[in-house]
């Protein structure tokens, strides 16, 4: 096995090297038969319908859910996956039942700069390439569903308009599952009568879709139907929506997405059942893998450990008003994963990052980051749940540089371990695990939304704002109090919100760092997400189809005569 600069191997190749069990042999022990799943090949399936019917019924009182977060992090990410599919191997490591449930990647970030999203190391899920490519085609499918829509909308528009649809009052755009910058804005209906009403339009990431978010929070096919027929696709020329259902899509929609509601199961390497189903973004939807592979685990396994996307101020806030809302998915505990690397990146209140500088040993660094942990850590206080601490070690990192966080954690309360799941598999994870029972243990949990959803549309932006980011107060700019008076008329206020912001700080600008101080909020939009069932708030430029970077990672991929592949990560 060859190695890459750091002497260690690369995860392609500890991909490659793993030996893997058939499909059906990993889910027995958690009281599954082939007869509950419709294999994809011998290491890949997807849970029938009336599986996850029956184990959303064999739920115990006792089960526990285990969300996984992150601080404000790097561009490069500070591990949370990598944390949730190691503890997931960690907790079976010590003899307890465990099941992880994690997001599908996206073919965009997999070719341009992030990668894949499958893990890394030694706690990875496998098949690695498949899951990071076409995997079960669940993406493909609604990316096809997502078009159809657009297709019936415009084929509506240039045949008649019966609607009375405004053209120029359209917000139903299409979708693809690559970044291409070019896409982002458009003129189409170009070439004469034949080419269809002309206007503007763009792309946007399938993963953005509000589709991708509806097939998230679906927890069946009739309320996956019920939900694409409600979403909003334009606005007729009294300002009044139209819907998917106005326009007849439903039924051929709801059709392409039918297999993609049925989540997918593959293993770690070391044999661990995991659910990786769904990826709606954590900036224009929630962020998380789908409610109906949280619930079908449940029926699996005593412990369940997913992910909220980006930092905790958008994933998991949105995962704890949003999600848990919507589902009996409350968490036990929350993991709040940190590194070395994104303490100084706070420490230095650095913009843009250095990561070769990032990479030198300062320990005043580190300690002067630790207020953006400790914020992260209070705002995940507020919900009820107990919170720990996870250093996810880099083999840069030093023990002066992880003895600081630690005793910083364990002086402020807060349970912390040291996660080495990347290098060492479950068992790097086992100092992990029994911080978090012993919390779960110790903790007399009493769960609470951050608001109510019958509050005001303002009153719930504001307590977002103010109480997770650290926001003095809310400017409402661009029309925003015009698109609130609109959704007050619409009857959609009483929804839960989502808030769209920069993942690079708690404000909303990128480059300021730590705890910003002396801040206000702009909001600049408002519009719902009816299918979904919640309200987006844009606060700052949403990229919802990201661009290739000069070099993406797609120039360093390769596959050779063989197939072996090269340069995926």
């Amino acid at each position: 096995m060859s190695e890459d600069d750091s002497g260690f191997p690369t995860d392609y190749e500890i991909a490659q090297d793993a030996d893997l069990e058939h499909i059906t042999d990993v889910v027995e022990p958690f009281g599954l038969t082939e007869d509950d799943l419709e294999l994809y090949g011998d290491y890949k399936a997807k849970l029938s319908m009336d599986a996850v019917e029956r184990l959303k019924d064999q739920r115990s009182e006792d089960s526990n859910l285990v969300l996984v977060t992150g601080m404000t992090p790097t561009p490069m990410g500070e591990g949370k996956t990598v944390t949730t599919v190691g503890l997931g191997q960690a907790f079976n490591h010590t003899g307890r039942q465990a099941m992880i449930a994690i997001r599908e990647p996206s073919l965009g970030p997999v070719f341009g700069i992030k990668g894949g999203a499958a893990g890394g190391g030694y706690s990875q899920v496998l098949p690695m390439e498949d899951i990071n490519l076409h995997f079960t085609g669940d993406i493909h499918a609604l990316t096809a569903a997502h078009n159809l829509i657009s297709a019936m909308l415009d084929a509506h528009i240039s045949k008649g308009n019966e609607l009375n649809i405004d053209p120029n009052n359209i917000s139903w755009k299409r979708a693809i599952d690559m970044n291409d910058r070019a896409l982002r804005n458009m003129v189409i209906g170009l070439g004469g009568e034949s080419g269809g009403q002309t206007r503007e339009a763009s792309f946007l990431l399938t993963a953005a879709s509000e589709l991708m978010a509806v097939l998230a929070l679906a927890d069946s096919l009739e309320d996956l139907k019920e939900r694409v027929g409600r979403i909003i696709v334009a606005y007729d020329e009294e300002g009044e929506p139209v819907t998917v259902d106005d326009i007849e899509a439903t039924g051929a929609a709801t059709i392409l997405l039918r297999d993609a509601l049925k989540p997918n199961v593959v293993q770690t390497l070391e044999g661990t059942p995991a659910l990786v189903h769904a990826g709606p973004f954590a900036n224009i939807a929630h962020g998380t893998n789908s409610l109906i592979a949280d619930q079908a685990a449940f029926g699996m396994a005593d412990w369940v450990l997913t992910e909220a996307g980006f930092g905790s101020d958008l994933g998991a806030e949105k995962f704890l008003n949003v999600v848990s809302r919507f589902g009996d998915v409350e968490p036990s505990a929350i993991v709040l994963v940190s590194s070395v690397r994104a303490l100084k990146y706070h420490g230095k209140d650095m913009w843009p990052a250095d990561m070769d500088e990032l990479e030198e040993p300062d320990v005043e660094a580190v300690e002067a980051g630790l207020e953006n942990l400790d914020k992260h850590a209070a705002n995940l206080q507020q919900f009820g749940v107990p919170v720990v601490v996870s250093i996810n070690r880099f083999p840069q990192d030093t023990d002066e540089e992880i003895e600081a966080v630690v005793d910083h954690c364990e002086s402020q309360g807060i349970p912390a371990g040291v996660s080495n799941v990347f290098s060492e598999g479950g068992e790097g994870g086992v100092e992990l695990v029994e911080k978090i029972t012993g919390a779960v243990e110790e903790s007399e949990a009493d769960f609470e939304f951050l608001y109510d959803t019958e509050e005001s549309i303002k009153s719930k932006v504001e307590t977002v704002a103010t109480e997770i980011y650290g926001a003095d107060g809310v400017n409402y700019v661009d029309g925003a109090e015009d698109d609130i008076e609109r959704m007050e008329e619409l009857g959609l206020d009483d929804m839960p919100i989502v808030m769209s912001k920069t993942f690079h700080s708690f404000s909303d600008d990128p480059s300021k760092k730590g705890v910003p101080k002396d801040w206000t909020l702009d909001v600049r939009e408002v519009y719902p997400s009816a299918g979904a069932g919640f309200l987006v708030v844009l606060t700052g430029d949403v990229m919802d189809l990201p661009g290739l970077p000069g070099r993406p990672a797609a120039a360093d991929m390769d596959i050779d005569a063989d197939g072996t592949i090269s340069g995926l990560f």
